[in-house]
């Protein structure tokens, strides 16, 4: 048994199931990237898609059950960081899905087993997997179990939506909308690092650093609502 076959065993053991149809879970396994013409293996973006569905309707339904005195909005704020890249990625990491990866050689060497973006949507691409083969009442209770320490972990809703909050903090201090621009980019493709700067009118910027131009705009946005919630 090679190397992959052995690590997508041991993902399968973290899941709590061995999967029928072991071609299902190679495609959920298997990134855009690897192959090419004639010969090129079915890739996991179309499952990403539908994994991010069913990811969003389970949690969804657990908040409405665990929070009934929660309002919609409040929900959906929660719900945003509980389904986020970052949640996905990091439940990723927990069951070792990146050592079961199909990349191409070349990228698997640069360090591409452990970049969120790509661990995060085969995260999802594997939660449509276990959707196919055991439908809704079957995938809920794993995923539950797997997003059971983010469900537990205490809540902030800056720290899930950051930018989100300071766009309503900046309207209700009769300011305008927030402005985020890209000072610097730096690293290797497979693992870059943006430092951006975060403004509002009136306000001295925020500067924070991320591997992605979203994760830094969230860095940047937390550290300025923070700073401005406590002078206010």
């Amino acid at each position: 048994m090679n190397r992959q076959a052995q690590a997508r065993g041991r993902l399968q053991s973290r899941l709590g199931h061995m999967f029928a149809d072991q071609a299902l879970l190679e495609r959920a396994l298997t990134h855009a990237s690897a192959g090419s013409g004639v010969r090129k293996p079915p890739d996991n973006e179309r499952l990403e898609f539908l994994g991010d569905r069913v990811l969003g309707l389970v949690i969804a339904e657990t908040l409405c059950d665990r929070e009934p005195q929660a309002s919609a909005g409040d929900l959906s704020k929660r719900l945003h960081g509980l389904v986020s890249g970052e949640a996905c990625a990091s439940v990723a990491r927990e069951i070792g899905l990146g050592e079961a990866l199909r990349l191409p050689p070349g990228e698997a060497k640069r360090g591409a087993r452990d970049h969120g973006a790509i661990l995060a949507d085969a995260c999802e691409a594997v939660i449509a997997a276990l959707f196919i083969e055991l439908g809704l009442d079957g995938v809920k209770p794993i995923l539950l179990d797997l997003w059971a320490p983010l469900l537990e972990a205490p809540h902030d809703p800056a720290m899930a939506n950051p930018k989100s909050e300071l766009q309503e903090w900046a309207a209700a201090n009769g300011k305008p909308t927030p402005v985020y621009r890209v000072l610097s980019r730096s690293g290797p493709d497979h693992e870059p690092l943006f430092t951006l700067e975060a403004s509002i009118d009136g306000e001295a910027p925020e500067i924070a650093h991320g591997g992605s131009v979203r994760a830094a705009e969230k860095a940047a946005a937390f550290g300025l609502l923070q700073r401005v919630r406590s002078v206010a």
